[in-house]
């Protein structure tokens, strides 16, 4: 079932991308990215109460609202630099590059979380390299 979800992800970032560039034309990036969160927590917040996990609040350890809150001022600062590239340069470049957040997390899972380094992976990461290297020249 996780794949099924990964896949649908990718769908939807995809359309994230596209839509997003067109969105965005003479809008100021911050603004947008701004609007796009509002959407996002209203849809995040609606399925919490939708699943009637709204309980489940109370229980959250500070560990992981630490790590929550980091994760989302990452996401923030994601979504703002993404938004300000996908202004000013081409969405069939801004993307790949953006996707070099799978190596980085490949390399970052292995070095905090202990992870395991397969080649596969490792040959993996240098492809996925290889290819936005390519896409953007």
């Amino acid at each position: 079932m996780w794949f099924i979800f990964a896949l649908l992800s990718a769908i939807f970032a995809a359309l994230t991308s596209i839509l997003a560039k067109v969105g965005i034309e003479g809008v100021n990036s911050n603004l947008a990215t701004a609007i796009r969160t509002v959407v996002v927590v209203a849809m995040a917040w609606g399925m919490v109460f939708l699943t009637h996990a709204q309980s489940g609040i109370s229980e959250i350890s500070r560990k992981s609202w630490l790590f929550l809150i980091l994760s989302g001022l990452a996401t923030g600062g994601s979504w703002l630099c993404y938004y300000k590239a996908l202004q000013i340069g081409e969405a069939s470049k801004v993307v790949p590059i953006d996707k070099l957040s799978v190596v980085i997390t490949l390399v970052l899972a292995f070095v905090f979380l202990h992870e395991e380094f397969t080649m596969k992976a490792l040959i993996g990461c240098i492809l996925i390299g290889a290819g936005t290297l390519i896409m953007v020249i």
